[in-house]
């Protein structure tokens, strides 16, 4: 299996994709189908209306070219540059402070709770606030302050408006 270090084609790509108005949501190496693809998401740094595929086109231009210069990645790939989607990754703790307010699906490494006895490691509910390093999530029945860095996977819950249609 050939290995790229993501990180250092994270740390390339970041500022190449910021230059352009959008920020790095995720990234990903994988191989599909006997085929090398890199996976990249992006989002409007400002703004709502989402990702349009001439922004995608755009950033995938000019990030094929900087991965080019670089050459840090020495085999043949694909290229996608997509959206996130209606159930965006949070990654960053700037990703939780952007979506305060909204519903939100989150899986710790280690249990989380109000004391040394917790065994939770999976909240769905809505992020209340970010702070000090953590995440504030309404769970329903109760809070719970989820650090950042114990986060292993998390990502918005796409709401239906029921205001829709009339």
């Amino acid at each position: 299996m050939k290995t790229v270090d993501v990180d250092k084609v994270t740390a390339l790509a970041e500022p190449a994709i910021r230059g352009l108005g959008y920020e790095l949501v995720d990234l990903e190496w994988k191989l599909e189908a006997n085929a090398w693809v890199l996976r990249v998401f992006i989002d409007r740094i400002e703004g709502d209306g989402g990702v349009k595929l001439d922004d995608c086109a755009a950033v995938s231009h000019q990030l094929s070219a900087t991965l080019d210069v670089s050459e840090l990645i020495d085999v043949h790939y694909s290229l996608e540059v997509s959206s996130p989607g209606l159930n965006r990754p949070l990654k960053k703790e700037s990703d939780f402070l952007r979506f305060v307010g909204k519903k939100a699906k989150i899986r710790t490494k280690h249990p989380v709770g109000p004391d040394e006895t917790a065994t939770r490691r999976n909240f769905s509910g809505t992020l209340i606030a970010v702070e000090s390093g953590k995440v504030r999530i309404d769970v329903g029945d109760q809070t719970y302050d989820v650090p950042v860095d114990d986060v292993e996977k998390a990502n918005l819950v796409f709401e239906f408006n029921n205001q829709q249609g009339r």
